[in-house]
């Protein structure tokens, strides 16, 4: 059929730290371990002034030990970034076709409500003509919507969407013949406002289960008839999709392949221009430029050596017919549509390559200036130890029955845990500081001052 053309990651779990011995397999001082007196942040930022000795160094130790027994290490968990929809996308024009239905609620209530079809204009050209799938609210006009699968639908998990789309495939305005389908379903004769009111009341009635009825005796008719003969039939395709959206690997290998799903005589291929600016080409499996793909196609990314980590984005368009039983959302459930017509129209499918940053060589002076870091690192896991032993529970006699299954960690683990975190960044701070300044020889902290 044709039609006239006129949208906190949960936490790493914190290592237990063992009495006594802090992550990394650092001793703690003897006095420490042996319960001498607790440590404390003064005693703290003495033993890491034994190897870190710039104020700098020291301002940051400081605001560490003071925000650390309220930390908490929390990953960025904001929201993905939503993939461009796969297939059309169209704007609603309104209700074109119907006829009138009544729905009874299950509070007794009464309702008379437009029972047809709706027509959509697809971005970039086409028509389509759809049903609603919800009885409850009717689509507002001029609303965006995007083709998506069943799964992102009422649809999703009812076992009558498959004879929904038999119904579409055996029902106005698929089939013209108003007179074989009024024949059909024992009806006296239909017009398309009475063939589209009882194709949408039989839609209604598998979709939701409601009580509907159409106002126009051949219309319900059509509607019973619609409902008893229906079967399941799986769900259609995509207009134009790509199989996996998204695909990762190393430099110097062909990233994919992305498979190309269609009904398109062929579409158009395009990296977008972030891809071109770094010589990313798009390439079949014996690695020569793709600039149209045909369906079932692979697709692979093709990266310059040496190219900083980063991703790839390519765009297919194609104009095709979207299949009857695509489902279309405007982001409401209620109003859900589903297609029963379609003319050629266009769509749009997007695939993302990426691929990860190399491990960077040390060079020579980087390497020494990590030696002369070495103290600092070893300071601070020192004051680390410390803390843990402080920190750390006296032993509790052993009571039979009434103990927990030893599970390695204590009430201290969360803020010993904290700690590590706030000292590990420290440290990274501190060798950086170094790399950039090498550390002064001579005394420490306590130097003779010049007579004025």
């Amino acid at each position: 059929m044709s039609i006239a053309v006129p949208a906190p990651s949960t936490p790493a779990a914190a290592a237990g730290v063992a009495p006594g011995r802090p992550p990394g397999g650092v001793p703690v001082p003897v006095a420490a371990r042996a319960g001498g007196a607790p440590a404390t942040r003064t005693t703290v930022v003495a033993a890491i002034r034994g190897s870190v000795r710039r104020p700098i160094a020291m301002a940051l130790l400081a605001a560490a030990l003071a925000g650390a027994p309220g930390a908490v290490a929390v990953a960025d968990t904001g929201p993905a970034t939503p993939r461009t929809p796969e297939g059309a996308s169209a704007v609603l024009d309104g209700l074109k076709t119907y006829g009138q239905a009544v729905l009874r609620g299950p509070d007794g209530t009464v309702r008379r409500i437009p029972a047809g079809l709706y027509e959509m204009r697809v971005d970039g050209g086409g028509m389509l003509q759809t049903y609603g799938v919800g009885v409850a609210g009717a689509a507002q006009p001029q609303a965006r919507f995007t083709e998506i699968g069943w799964g992102g639908t009422p649809l999703a998990g009812n076992g009558e969407a498959g004879r929904i789309r038999w119904v579409l495939e055996h029902s106005y305005p698929q089939l013209n013949d108003l007179a074989g389908l009024a024949k059909a379903a024992g009806a006296a004769a239909l017009t398309a406002e009475s063939a589209a009111a009882g194709t949408q009341v039989a839609i209604w009635r598998l979709a939701e289960g409601v009580a509907v009825e159409a106002v126009d005796p051949a219309a319900e008719k059509l509607a019973d008839y619609l409902q008893r003969a229906a079967r399941r039939l799986p769900e259609p395709p995509a207009s134009l999709a790509v199989d996996p959206g998204e695909v990762s690997g190393p430099l110097g290998t062909r990233i994919g392949p992305v498979t190309v799903r269609t009904g398109a005589r062929s579409v158009s291929v395009t990296p977008d221009p972030a891809a071109l600016a770094m010589g990313v080409r798009v390439v079949d499996a014996r690695g020569l430029p793709v600039t149209s793909a045909v369906n079932g196609a692979k697709l692979y990314f093709e990266v310059p050596e040496g190219t900083a980590d980063g991703s790839a984005e390519v765009t297919l368009r194609g104009n095709t017919r979207v299949p009857v039983g695509r489902v279309f959302t405007s982001g409401v459930p209620t109003q859900v549509q589903i297609v029963a017509g379609s003319s050629e129209s266009a769509a749009v499918a997007t695939a993302t390559a990426t691929w990860p940053q190399l491990p960077v060589a040390r060079s020579a002076d980087e390497a020494a200036s990590g030696g002369a870091s070495a103290g600092a690192s070893d300071g601070a896991m020192t004051a680390l130890g410390a803390l843990s032993a402080s920190a750390a529970p006296a032993p509790e006699p052993e009571t039979s029955g009434e103990r927990l299954a030893a599970s390695g960690s204590s009430a201290a683990t969360p803020v010993i845990a904290s700690l590590a975190v706030g000292l590990v960044v420290l440290g990274g701070l501190v060798v950086l500081l170094l790399r950039k300044r090498p550390l002064e020889d001579g005394p420490g902290p306590e130097r003779a001052t010049a007579p004025e």
